[in-house]
């Protein structure tokens, strides 16, 4: 007799599972390419979770369903985990994209106050009500894009009041949407004009004050470590700080010049070291021997127009675990496309087409400790998919611009379309029918 279950989904022209892997920890090396394809797929799913995969001729006579969904003609993922984003912002910052189009430096704009303070003022401005309802725009925007999962950073507030205020509206906004978020507390992110005389008052600050009246709030802390930001000194004060409070770590690190912060963050057990375009051969042995994840940024490097993107071939092959991410945030990296990101990760970073929806799913999602929740398609887990309307999996960086996500389910129920009229399984209004 048939199973009965919640929802089926059925005839996937291709469904990428993960499941020639293990459910949970990160892939490295090889196993980042063991994607487990199933042809005409299907997934049922029951209270939200995956009950079982396999060919849809099977799955049709083992399970029984209230509702069936088609998904003929479609390339089925797991849902995208996006490990690093600054989603809480009062606006945008486009005037400084053309400023470095035309030949400044992010730096150099930053010190004429542009740049990180610029959004810090705005944001200051704005009101936390106000602020959510952005916060929650930008969450949708993932959704968008094929991402079930986010991480998500404050540190454009740069004070104790504002901080608060931005850890509550992402609070508040992840509440509203169906979508699964991990907030990071980045007050050191850059050093408000207030302490730029006395930048050891502002870490005392982060430290004694903003830390133990925030971690309630948070998960992560994070820190931009980097030279003329923070000195890996006081990164490490900070990030010890976090620690004593309760927040798991993550680090912005070997960005724009290197500083070894790739070895601060194996060194403090951080779950993740971010950017890395500048890592030392010493950084990538360092990762390989560990559970810190490096999660690569391509699209702040094209976005800034800088040299040097993060080794993947190297780390990938040294057997670092390796994510990819957007950054989506208002000045380095204006973008919430994760499959923009895959493109530029193959062409610019030369990874495998395997390689870029392993570090766009399971790898990330270990980063945050989601990893027995979501990045695969085991029975067990969060039915979270990304519905792609290209030919095959191999068209994975293959096909870049416009955005190739028809349809996003969280949970097991569809809560983004982005489809025509004449799709038979969808109406005018972009959402599935039941």
């Amino acid at each position: 007799m048939a199973e009965n279950v919640d929802r089926l989904f059925v005839h996937c022209r291709q469904l990428v599972t993960l499941t020639d892997g293990a459910p949970t920890g990160p892939r490295r090396g090889p196993a980042m390419q063991a994607l487990g394809i199933v042809h005409d797929g299907a997934i049922a799913v029951r209270d939200g979770r995956i009950v079982a995969v396999g060919p849809t001729e099977r799955l049709g006579r083992e399970y029984r369903a209230r509702d069936e969904l088609d998904l003929t003609g479609f390339v089925v993922l797991p849902g995208f985990v996006d490990a690093h984003t600054h989603p809480v912002f009062a606006h945008t910052r486009e005037h400084e994209f053309h400023l470095r189009c035309a030949g400044a430096d992010y730096m150099a704009i930053a010190a004429a106050g542009g740049g990180i303070l610029s959004s810090m003022h705005a944001l200051r401005a704005m009101a936390e009500d106000e602020l959510a309802a952005r916060t929650e725009r930008h969450l949708w925007g993932f959704l968008a894009n094929g991402t079930t999962t986010v991480e998500g950073k404050s540190g454009y507030g740069l004070s104790l009041v504002d901080e608060h205020k931005s850890l509550r509206a992402l609070q508040r906004a992840g509440a509203r949407v169906p979508i699964g978020c991990k907030r990071t507390f980045l007050g050191a992110h850059e050093f408000p004009p207030e302490f730029r005389q006395d930048r050891e008052a502002y870490v005392r600050l982060l430290c004694d004050e903003m830390m133990p009246a925030l971690a309630p709030l948070a998960h992560y802390c994070d820190v931009f470590a980097e030279p003329g930001v923070f000195d890996r000194q006081q990164s490490e004060r900070i990030l010890q700080a976090a620690r004593r409070h309760g927040l798991r770590l993550r680090m912005h690190a070997d960005e724009i010049q290197p500083m070894g912060g790739a070895e601060l963050a194996v060194q403090l057990g951080a779950d993740s070291a971010d950017h890395l375009g500048r890592i030392s051969d010493a950084g990538i042995a360092a990762m390989a021997n560990s559970d810190t994840t490096g999660v690569l940024l391509p699209g702040t490097i094209l976005f800034l127009a800088k040299p040097h993107y993060a080794p993947a071939r190297r780390m990938i092959d040294a057997g670092c675990a390796v994510a990819i991410a957007t950054d989506f945030n208002p000045g380095s990296c204006y973008t919430q496309s994760m499959t923009l990101v895959m493109t530029l990760a193959c062409a610019q970073m030369k990874m495998r087409a395997e390689e870029v929806i392993t570090a766009a799913t399971i790898n990330p999602a270990f980063s945050l400790q989601l990893d027995a929740e979501v990045g695969t398609l085991h029975p067990g887990k969060r039915a979270d998919l990304c519905v792609l309307d290209i030919p095959s999996w191999e068209a994975v960086g293959y096909a870049f611009g416009g955005n190739p996500v028809v349809m996003t389910i969280k949970d097991g129920v569809p809560v983004s379309a982005n489809v025509q009229e004449q799709h038979p399984e969808w109406g005018a209004s972009g959402r599935a029918r039941p």
